[in-house]
């Protein structure tokens, strides 16, 4: 028997069904002639806690850290046993096995760590699926690979999985210890992915808390031309006090030219158009839904991960949802228009949009080159009862739908105009937009463009029928929401100021991955860190104590750059990972050595934030509960 093992489920039953007979039912897999398909329920197995490796580490101590396993151990996971015993039976019996993980390093450790962990000694072959497709499932069928080839990817990965075990268990530990030491008695996590992304929240609501509004003042004038009237505005030159955005800090010389401006005549002395053709945004990735669903619907990132997770497995709308790719297999453009046909065809908007669509375009959406281990969002083509699904559900599936059928309508065209005239010795500037062609804008609801301005010639007069001056003050950041948090967290180079580190967090896509980036957010708000008031998300006290009792590497996203530069070299170059771990475990030292009783009760004492509700610490330990249930807690959640 051959046995192929895949990553999970939905994966199983596409190359099951791609193989030559009929699949037949069996307990955990898909039989077809002399082929088994079986699968992985994401992680079968996972780090085990410190007790495993010795039974007097379940008590929480300082003088017992940094623990440093010298023999790495995994376990079940409490639900994956049944199916565990599955492979493992399947295993008896294989006289080959295929390797069929998702095509990256997450999908290589999950399906790798389980064929060793029971004990298989044979050849393992490597199935490499990017689209469940079936004629593309079985071109990957028909060209496997030796998994040898990819053991720098699962030892990259692997090292990855220990590093975050080391990382968040003994900094768990020492900052839960000296919290309580400070009179703190609870579970303080610690993470290298959460703790930066709780940094960013602290951060931005000190930005808000300490902003000082600043007063500043503009000048408009209505002005009449040839064919119509528009709005220009000021333009102060430097002879004036400015801030660095060339913003007037006085009001005195405002006033003083509105004063002369009625009536006074000038001239267009500048005129620029320019035309812009814009592309229908691509697809969807899972993030970049999450960002337009949440400003849309109002929906925070993890429904609208359940409510993808529910289009995908129960009702079978959408393909799978956890990618980071916003590109679509090149092989799919043929079958767009029977696709979105099916999805279209019962609901009235997406019959609307339909309509619309130009099918004898081909956007720059298909790309093999740019599809990686996923594709992005796209409708099934199964038909959509839009009415039978919950709202939420329908306006998700909306949004999938349309950033597809978006590649078959024109690009916006647009003619931008920006024109200076000078009046009475100053300039003053006004912009404005015209629409050449709709496109796809009106499959979105977009923000309000400039509007356009009359035709204008340069050198003509103009006249000011009316002018006035504005007192208006510099505004603070925005609190982070669900939507900006995310997108924080894709964009994460932006607010990091070492051009390397920029660049290395630029091309590996930021801090979590598009399956974690919703759970980060929720678990930070379920262990008290923060809380939403109404759309915003604000650090709690505690959340911001804990960032002020951390060194400040610890909170920022610095180190996940460093840690994905050594982890592609291990993956990309065949380095070692023995020196990584060596250079962690030397870091850890310096940084368990940072946890300071007093500084905590100071930070504690100090922090500004909002009050959080009581929640749940990691592995169900109350906030606030006996000091016994904190010293026993296991380990807290990877990242």
């Amino acid at each position: 028997m051959r046995l192929i093992i895949a990553e999970k489920p939905s994966l199983a039953r596409a190359i099951a069904e791609a193989l030559p007979g009929s699949p037949r039912k069996q307990e955990g897999a898909l039989a077809v002639g002399e082929t088994t398909v079986t699968w992985c329920l994401g992680h079968l197995l996972e780090q085990a806690p410190p007790d495993a490796y010795d039974p007097a580490l379940k008590q929480w101590r300082l003088d017992q850290l940094p623990i440093l396993p010298s023999r790495w151990k995994l376990m079940p996971r409490p639900k994956a046993r049944g199916q565990l015993a599955v492979i493992r039976r399947l295993l008896k019996s294989a006289r080959e096995v295929v390797h069929a993980g998702d095509p990256d390093r997450e999908g290589q450790l999950l399906v790798q760590e389980v064929i060793e962990h029971l004990g298989w000694k044979g050849s393992v072959s490597r199935l490499l699926v990017s689209d469940l497709n079936r004629p593309a499932v079985q071109r990957a069928l028909a060209r496997l690979e030796d998994n040898g080839r990819f053991e720098p990817l699962y030892r990259a990965a692997q090292c990855r999985a220990r590093a975050d075990w080391l990382y968040g268990i003994n900094l768990t530990r020492a900052w839960t210890l000296t919290g309580r030491q400070a009179g703190h008695d609870g579970v303080l996590s610690v993470g290298r992915v959460q703790t930066p992304v709780l940094g960013l929240v602290v951060r931005r609501d000190a930005d808000i808390r300490d902003f000082v509004p600043k007063p500043f003042f503009v000048l408009w004038a209505d002005l009449a031309v040839a064919q119509g009237r528009l709005r220009a505005w000021w333009v102060p030159g430097e002879a004036h006090r400015l801030d660095d955005q060339g913003r007037l800090l006085d009001r005195e010389p405002a006033a003083a030219l509105a004063e002369r401006l009625p009536g006074a005549e000038g001239r267009l002395t500048a005129l620029e158009r320019r035309d812009r053709r814009q592309a229908a945004p691509l697809p969807y990735s899972l993030s970049a839904l999450q960002v337009d669903a949440a400003r849309r619907h109002g929906l925070s990132a993890k429904a609208t991960l359940d409510i993808c997770q529910r289009l995908y497995e129960r009702h079978q709308l959408i393909t799978y949802p956890r990618s980071d790719c916003r590109y679509l297999p090149e092989e799919h453009f043929a079958a767009a228009r029977a696709t979105l046909e099916g999805a279209c065809g019962q609901d009235e908007t997406l019959r609307q949009w339909l309509a619309g669509a130009d099918f004898s375009r081909r956007s720059r959406a298909w790309d093999d080159r740019k599809v990686g281990a996923h594709h992005a969002l796209a409708p099934t083509g199964k038909p959509a009862d839009l009415a039978r699904l919950e709202k939420a559900e329908a306006d998700v599936f909306r949004l999938v739908t349309r950033n597809v059928l978006a590649q078959f309508y024109p690009a916006l065209s647009t003619r931008e105009v920006k024109a200076e005239f000078t009046i009475v010795g100053e300039g003053f500037r006004a912009r404005g937009q015209e629409i050449l062609d709709p496109g796809w804008k009106p499959l979105f609801t977009t923000r309000d463009e400039a509007p356009p301005l009359p035709p204008l010639t340069e050198g003509e007069a103009c006249r000011v029928q009316e002018a006035g001056v504005e007192d208006r003050e510099t505004r603070p950041p925005e609190p982070f929401t669900d939507a900006s948090l995310i997108k924080a967290m894709m964009n994460i180079a932006r607010y990091v100021e070492d051009p390397a580190v920029r660049r290395t967090l630029r091309e590996h896509d930021g801090l979590g991955t598009e399956a974690t980036r919703a759970g980060i957010i929720e678990t930070l708000v379920e262990r008290g860190y923060l809380v939403r008031q109404a759309k915003a998300l604000r650090a709690t006290r505690l959340g911001s104590a804990l960032i002020a009792s951390l060194p400040e590497a610890v909170g920022r996203p610095e180190r996940t750059a460093l840690w994905e530069q050594r982890l592609g070299a291990i993956a990309e170059q065949g380095e070692a990972p023995a020196p990584f771990l060596a250079a962690l475990v030397e870091d850890l030292h310096g940084l368990l050595a940072a946890a300071d009783a007093a500084r905590m009760r100071e930070a504690l004492h100090s922090a500004r934030g909002e009050q959080a509700p009581a929640a749940r610490s990691p592995r169900g330990t109350r906030r606030g509960g006996s000091r016994r249930k904190a010293a026993t807690a296991r380990r807290p959640r990877r990242s």
